[in-house]
């Protein structure tokens, strides 16, 4: 594979240029990666004043807005990993509240998190109007392989010695969840844009090599 270094400033002036160039319509550009040991939501984040000095209004949304209640997270116990990858995020919520009103035929108003984890309740916040050539911008981990509508994914990926090092000691147990993403769907190849972050400061896009 081939990597070429990039600082995060450009990295994020290159991906808002790529978005702008997409069709005059809403959009939905998806931020993945692993959470607590890639900063999928700097990205997004810092995606937001390039797209918006490009005319594109951007709504940030978090995944972790969707994530399920509790009772249905914990199911299986808090620890574990098949879990964690199959069931936390409510990828039927995500669909209804956010993806589908950017359609041709949607609302245009999405919901910018349904479901507040710290006190375990609906967030009851009020629904965000996306204009038309609107961007948003969702950040979270799995959120490839699942059929969700993306216009384009950025996919941040850690090789596995970096993964260990970075994921918090206390989520050291999710370990087998990213190993089968890796396995079962290959972000790295599946998302538009690739990019290493083993060296956060040090970003590096893949490449592709022509046939």
């Amino acid at each position: 594979m081939r990597y070429r270094p990039i600082s995060p400033e450009v990295l994020a002036a290159e991906l808002a240029e790529r978005v702008a160039a997409l069709p005059h319509r809403r959009l939905a550009i998806a931020v993945d990666g692993a959470d607590g040991a890639t900063d999928t939501a700097g990205l997004a984040d810092a995606l937001v004043d390039p797209l918006r000095l490009s005319g594109r209004a951007a709504v940030r949304v978090p995944a972790s807005g969707f994530l399920r209640p509790a009772s249905l997270r914990f199911e299986h116990g808090k620890r574990n990993p098949d879990a964690r990858y199959t069931d936390w995020l409510d990828l039927g919520a995500l669909r209804r509240e956010v993806l589908d009103p950017l359609g041709a035929d949607g609302s245009g108003e999405v919901l910018p998190a349904l479901w507040d984890t710290e006190r375990d309740r609906a967030t009851r916040l009020a629904r965000v109007p996306v204009p038309e050539g609107g961007v948003v911008l969702v950040d979270g981990e799995f959120l490839l392989g699942a059929g969700l509508a993306f216009d384009l994914v950025v996919h941040l990926w850690l090789s596995p010695a970096a993964l260990r090092r970075r994921l918090p000691a206390d989520d050291a147990w999710a370990l087998p969840a990213y190993e089968r993403y890796e396995s079962e769907v290959d972000p790295s190849l599946l998302a538009d844009v690739t990019v290493r972050v083993d060296d956060p400061r040090h970003p590096a896009v893949y490449e592709p090599q022509p046939d």
